[in-house]
């Protein structure tokens, strides 16, 4: 009897494993100010697997948060958001990036200035481009002079531990960045 439940039980271990591999995976990025702002916001949508916070746009390899703050490496800071896309689509994603940030501020994003905090949103292939000019072009015809870059993706590098889930460590809420409806 023991063994047909121990049996049993790596039956159902190995079919859980199984499951979790055939799960849909994608991988969006945004960067609209301080990550962590961008993060809290994105991390609560269903679908949502996990959001991490880094750095990309430059070309040294393994930026440091030391490095990125001078402004001149290329790099801006940014989330990469895993996701299932049978739950949630990366339109729905793209959208809420551009509720959660003013996408009309050049020069960073509330009292965060400089190139590391501008809007940006990096892309994986001409899909997801097409969807950001789709709603870039929405903004417009609504008003909003929107500055948000559109650039191909590159190298994602993580950002230090004490940068991720930053509000939820500190039990604070986000400084600069708030949802506003906009579509």
């Amino acid at each position: 009897m023991k063994i047909l439940f121990l049996l049993m039980t790596l039956f159902t271990a190995l079919v859980a494993v199984e499951r979790f591999e055939e799960l849909p995976i994608a991988k969006a990025y945004f960067g609209g100010g301080c990550f962590w702002g961008v993060e809290y916001y994105l991390e609560k949508e269903d679908g949502v697997i996990k959001v991490e916070s880094g750095y990309m746009g430059g070309d040294k390899p393994n930026p440091t948060y030391k490095e990125v703050s001078k402004d001149n490496t290329g790099y801006m800071e940014v989330v990469e958001v895993t996701y299932n896309p049978q739950k949630i689509s990366y339109d729905s994603l793209a959208r809420l990036f551009f509720e959660i940030h003013n996408p009309t501020q050049s020069n960073g994003q509330g009292p965060d200035i400089g190139e590391r905090y501008k809007s940006v949103v990096f892309v994986s292939n001409e899909e997801e481009k097409k969807v950001v000019e789709n709603l870039i072009a929405i903004l417009k015809s609504k008003g909003y002079k929107v500055a948000t870059k559109i650039k191909d993706k590159k190298v994602f590098y993580k950002a230090e531990a004490y940068h991720q889930d930053y509000y939820a460590k500190k039990g604070y809420k986000p400084y600069c960045h708030r949802y506003v409806k906009r579509f």
